[in-house]
């Protein structure tokens, strides 16, 4: 990147728009090199919402920076956080943007800038997309945006037509000391070890107790069916007491029943012997 250019595009992009194309055709009247003269006069007039982003990000970049830092740190923390908390995530997003949009359209009021509801609500898009994209967040920083930014957009390929004066560099934000760096890192880490175990814990206290469960139904059943073998192993021993019973009564009223037939018959016979002596003495 032509840090002269860069330089130059700033001061054209946080000037007056109204008064733009005039200033930097003076400029590249300015200089002597030809081929810079030309990258100034192809530079493009910025939109009024680009223009109000571009005051904000050149005027107040410390608070910009800070932003764009929380952001990041946003963006890397949000993998570890649950559902409530990233909707809380987004709301407090959210607010820090419109806060932001604010204070920018406040910056371009003050330089006598009328901003409609429209732009405002274009800033507060452009400052949104610089929290979820890195190439974005270098082009706000940059302060020569060309136009306004959508949040859903990614920006990698098409950077040098969204700034003026060549590719913007990383924002320069003021640097965290290592130790505090480092230091929010192995809590986060520590805090995502323990949201682990404690989950890991959770599962084996639920499974424990499921077994628990299973053993003292288990036990019961063991206990109930044993009662139920020993009732039927005394009802079987009944039984099979009262069918010996029964058989000894059985082979006792065969033995009965066959003195009995045998009396039937020799009865017979009797019978028959007297039938006879009786038809010889009546002459039958």
């Amino acid at each position: 990147m032509d840090s002269e250019l860069a330089d130059i595009a700033v001061t054209l992009y946080t000037g007056s728009p109204a008064d733009f194309v005039a200033a930097r055709d003076r400029r590249a009247d300015d200089v002597e090199d030809a081929d810079l003269a030309a990258r100034i006069r192809a530079l493009k007039k910025p939109s009024v919402a680009a223009w109000v982003v571009n005051v904000f990000a050149h005027e107040r970049s410390s608070q910009l920076g800070e932003a764009l830092q929380l952001a990041e740190e946003l963006r890397e923390a949000q993998e570890d956080l649950d559902a409530r908390a990233l909707a809380q995530l987004g709301r407090d997003r959210r607010a820090l943007t419109s806060r932001l949009a604010a204070d920018a359209a406040g910056l371009a009021e003050a330089r006598g800038q009328r901003i409609t509801a429209s732009t405002r609500e274009a800033v507060q898009q452009t400052i949104s997309a610089a929290f979820f994209d890195p190439t974005a967040a270098a082009a706000v920083a940059s302060a020569r945006l060309v136009r306004e930014l959508e949040p859903a957009g990614t920006f990698a390929d098409i950077v040098d037509s969204i700034v003026g004066g060549g590719a913007p560099g990383t924002p320069s934000v003021a640097a965290k000391p290592l130790d505090e760096v480092k230091a929010r890192r192995e809590r986060r880490d520590a805090e995502r070890a323990f949201r682990e175990a404690e989950k890991t814990h959770h599962d084996a206290a639920r499974e424990a107790a499921a077994a628990d469960r299973a053993l003292r139904d288990a036990v019961v059943k063991i206990e109930d069916l044993t009662r139920r073998e020993q009732d039927l192993e005394a009802d079987l021993a009944k039984v099979r007491r009262e069918a010996e019973r029964v058989r000894g009564d059985a082979e006792k009223a065969e033995t009965e029943q066959e003195v009995r037939t045998q009396r039937v018959r020799e009865s017979e016979q009797d019978l028959r012997t007297a039938q006879k002596a009786l038809d010889r003495l009546t002459g039958r």
